[in-house]
C-alpha cells in the first residue's frame, strides 16, 4: 500500500482537443503497429475540478465515465481515499477529437497531483488502460506542438515512444468544423474495425513515410505552410483509403467528406479529417484567412454544428492548484 502525501486543495486541468492527422503502418510489418501524427487545440477543451473526497464522486458531462476513470486510478495507486471531479466543460465525445483519453487522463493528473503521485503522461495513461492503438493524445497531453510517435510492438504494453515534438508555427491557424452528423466510431466498433481492415500495401506505407520524413516534417521545421500542407494532405488521402472499407470512403460520408472538398476550394494548405471524424480540420497561415475559413463553414453548416478558430497548442494540458475557498465562490 503507498503512503500518499496529500495536498490540500482543488486541482484544475484544462486539456486540448486532439486533432488525429493519420496513422502511419496499420500492417505493422517491422513488428510495429499504427504510429501516427498530430497536434492539439484548445478550443473545444476539457476543463475539471478534482479534490480529494471520501469516495468517488463526479458531476457535470461524462460524469459516469469520468468516476469509473478516477476509481480504476486509485485502485492502481493502491489509494483507498476517494476524489470529488467537477467537469465544467467537456470536448465532444465520438467525434474524433480525443474526448475519452483527454478526460481519462485529466482525472488522472488531479488525483496524482493530490496524492503526490508520478504525473508522466506515460504512467497516468498506463494507470488508466489508453493509449492502446494511437499515443498521440497521451503525448499531446504531456507537452503540445506537433507529435509524433512511434508505434506499439505486439504483445507489448508500453505505450508507443514519441518519436519527436516539433514546435507549430505560431502564425499558423487551424480551422475545426463539427458537423452535426453521426458519431464516428469508437469502442467496440472501433476495435472490431481494425480486426477486420485489410493490411496496406506495402508501398503505400512506403510512400507515405517519405511524405512525413522528406517532405512534411522539413517543411514544418523550415516553416513552409504550403509545403506542409501538401504534405499533410495526401497523407490523408492515402490514410483514407486504407480506412474506407470501414467508413464507406477515404472520408466519413455526408458532411464531412463535403467540408474536406470544401476547406481545398476555399484555400486551406492543408486539410483531413481527424480519426474517424466527423471533424474536419483546415489549416491557414494568419488570423485573417482562418476568419475567411471559419466564415465559408458556418455558412455551409448553417447551424447544424460548431466551427473553431484556434492556434495550435504550444503546451499540454494546463494544470493549476486552487485554494478551496476562492475557488468555490
Amino acid at each position: 500500500m503507498r503512503r500518499a502525501q496529500v495536498v490540500d486543495g482543488i486541482v484544475r486541468i484544462e486539456a486540448p482537443a486532439r486533432l488525429h492527422f493519420g496513422m502511419l503502418d496499420l500492417g505493422g510489418s517491422l513488428g510495429r503497429r499504427f504510429g501516427g501524427i498530430g497536434a492539439g487545440v484548445f478550443d473545444p477543451s476539457l476543463l475539471l475540478e478534482v479534490e480529494r473526497a471520501d469516495a468517488v464522486e463526479a458531476e457535470g458531462a461524462e460524469s459516469k465515465r469520468a468516476a469509473e476513470f478516477a476509481a480504476r486510478y486509485l485502485a492502481s495507486q493502491g489509494i483507498r481515499g476517494g476524489a470529488r471531479i467537477v467537469i465544467r466543460r467537456a470536448i465532444p465525445g465520438h467525434s474524433g477529437l480525443g474526448s475519452g483519453t483527454q478526460l481519462a487522463l485529466s482525472v488522472a493528473r488531479g488525483i496524482a497531483e493530490l496524492y503526490d503521485l508520478d504525473t508522466g503522461a506515460g504512467a497516468l495513461a498506463a494507470a488508466v488502460g489508453r493509449a492502446r492503438r494511437s499515443a498521440i493524445g497521451t503525448w499531446l497531453f504531456d507537452g503540445g506542438g506537433f507529435i509524433l510517435e512511434g508505434g506499439r510492438l505486439d504483445n507489448d504494453e508500453r505505450i508507443a515512444p514519441l518519436l519527436a515534438r516539433v514546435a507549430i508555427p505560431d502564425s499558423w491557424r487551424c480551422v475545426v468544423a463539427l458537423p452535426r452528423a453521426s458519431e464516428g466510431v469508437s469502442g467496440d466498433s472501433e476495435v472490431q474495425a481494425f480486426r477486420e481492415l485489410p493490411a496496406p500495401s506495402l508501398q503505400s506505407v512506403e510512400h507515405l513515410s517519405h511524405l512525413l520524413v522528406m517532405s512534411l516534417l522539413p517543411a514544418l521545421v523550415d516553416g513552409d505552410l504550403n509545403a506542409f500542407g501538401s504534405a499533410l494532405t495526401e497523407i490523408q488521402q492515402i490514410n483514407g483509403s486504407w480506412f474506407a472499407p470501414a467508413q464507406g470512403g477515404p472520408f466519413a460520408p455526408g458532411a464531412t467528406s463535403e467540408l474536406i472538398s470544401n476547406f481545398v476550394e476555399w484555400g486551406a494548405a492543408g486539410v483531413g479529417q481527424s480519426s474517424w471524424g466527423p471533424t474536419v480540420y483546415g489549416i491557414v497561415d494568419g488570423a485573417d484567412a482562418a476568419e475567411r475559413l471559419a466564415s465559408n463553414a458556418r455558412g455551409v453548416l448553417n447551424g447544424s454544428g460548431a466551427v473553431y478558430v484556434n492556434e495550435f497548442a504550444a503546451t499540454g494540458a494546463r494544470v493549476t492548484v486552487l485554494d478551496p475557498s476562492t475557488a468555490r465562490a
